[in-house]
Formats: C-alpha cells, sequence, structure tokens
C-alpha cells in the first residue's frame, strides 16, 4: 500500500496489518492534568484504528517518550510544569522527526497556532473544539498531513495574503510569544521566570527583545499592544 511505501522511505516502521488493513494509529498522550489524559485515552480507545500506547506528564516527558516509545503521533498540551510543550516540540522534531505532534492546547489559536506549526507541529487544537475533531486529525496527521482548522487557515492567510498592518508579533518566536503573554498578562519577570522554569537573567533577556521588537518601553506598553491585537482573554 502506498502509506507502506511512504513511511519506509522516512525511515519510520510500515504500518501493520489488521482487522481493519492497517494497524492501529500509536498515540501517545502529554498533558500534565491526569483527568484530561484519562478522558482522551477513554475516549480515543473506543475508536477501531487509534491506540494510546505511553503518557507523559510535563515537556521533558514528552521528549522521552519519543525516544523510548514507537509512536505515530503525539498529542501535546502547551502548558506543562517544568519544560512546556513550546519547549519540547522543537526537540521532539529533532530526535524523533517522523513522529506527528499534534497540539491540543487551551489557548485560542490565534495566540500560538501560527508560531508552533512554524515550529514542525502537524496541527494545533483547541480543547474546546468537538471531541469527534480529535481522531479525524489524528488519522490525518498520521499520514503525513497537516490538519488545519479554518480558524488557522485564516489566520495562515492573513499572514501570507494580507498582513495585518502593525502585526509585529507576528514575527516573534513560539518562546517569545509566551514570555511576551506572561508580561502582558501582569506577570513580573521573577513570576515568568518561575513559571516557565527560566532564570531571571533569560527573561530579562526576552523581554528586552521583546521591547525592540514590538517597539515598547515598558510591561504597560506590552499589555496595551496585547489588548490592541485581542491577544489576551
Amino acid at each position: 500500500m502506498k502509506l507502506h511505501r511512504d513511511r519506509e522511505q522516512a525511515g519510520t516502521p510500515p504500518l501493520a496489518s489488521g482487522q481493519w488493513g492497517l494497524r492501529a494509529i500509536r498515540v501517545g498522550i502529554a498533558d500534565d492534568h491526569p483527568i484530561t489524559r484519562s478522558a482522551l485515552r477513554s475516549f480515543l480507545d473506543e475508536q477501531d484504528d487509534i491506540r494510546v500506547v505511553a503518557e507523559a506528564s510535563s515537556g521533558r516527558e514528552a521528549i522521552d517518550l519519543v525516544r523510548t516509545q514507537t509512536l505515530d503521533v503525539l498529542l501535546l498540551d502547551l502548558d506543562m510544569p517544568g519544560q512546556s510543550g513550546i519547549d519540547a516540540l522543537t526537540m521532539i522534531k529533532a530526535k524523533a522527526e517522523h513522529v506527528a505532534v499534534l497540539v491540543l492546547s487551551g489557548y485560542p489559536e490565534h495566540q500560538y497556532a501560527v508560531p508552533l506549526i512554524r515550529s514542525g507541529a502537524s496541527g494545533y487544537l483547541n480543547k474546546a473544539c468537538d471531541p469527534t475533531e480529535i481522531p479525524i486529525a489524528i488519522r490525518r496527521v498520521a499520514q503525513g498531513s497537516r490538519y488545519i482548522t479554518p480558524v488557522v487557515a485564516e489566520l495562515l492567510a492573513s499572514q501570507v495574503i494580507a498582513p495585518t498592518p502593525g502585526g509585529l508579533h507576528e514575527q516573534l518566536s513560539a518562546r517569545e510569544l509566551q514570555v511576551f503573554l506572561k508580561l502582558a498578562q501582569g506577570c513580573t519577570a521573577g513570576e515568568v521566570a518561575a513559571e516557565l522554569s527560566l532564570s531571571a537573567k533569560t527573561v530579562s533577556t526576552y523581554r528586552a527583545r521583546l521591547m525592540r521588537k514590538l517597539d515598547a518601553h515598558s510591561n504597560s506598553d506590552l499589555t496595551y499592544y496585547a489588548l490592541k491585537h485581542r491577544l489576551l482573554d
């Protein structure tokens, strides 16, 4: 079958034949909330062609997961303790390029979807989505395609076809955007450092970079910018 040949050419194990023609898609779940992981596992295990084979509760564990487990798709949350999903994504793609990463986050699409897709994510789903969309997305990214929702497609199109004047934040990396939104929400540099497991010096470096890129002079300017561009909920 074509899917077998594609996976062999990509250096990944071919899907084995089974009751449905192909073996089940092997999925890992990385989320720091046990209830969320349990609910996702129960829901996905009801799908004949999807099997949850491993779980992780932090970005560090997610990186270890793709190194020690044979996965086709990793469902990745962003806001996790220690090492966030944003940090983990780059490492995961470097260590296991064949694993499709489907971000499943509570953050709205307009905040992180575009920079994460640029960083290698195969798709971005908001946790408020219809649950039936999750297995559909898993099947699509497992075949090597991207899963782009209409909301994300509009965001991508707006940047390619008609960039928003003054949309300086669109050029930020996922990590820069994460620090920016924390500061815009009123967090101090120390609070951001503790929450993102960074040093205070690193946060200060990011803050200085943000001030330059967003033409801001204070945290209040960052908050004003975020509100103006509807980046805060």
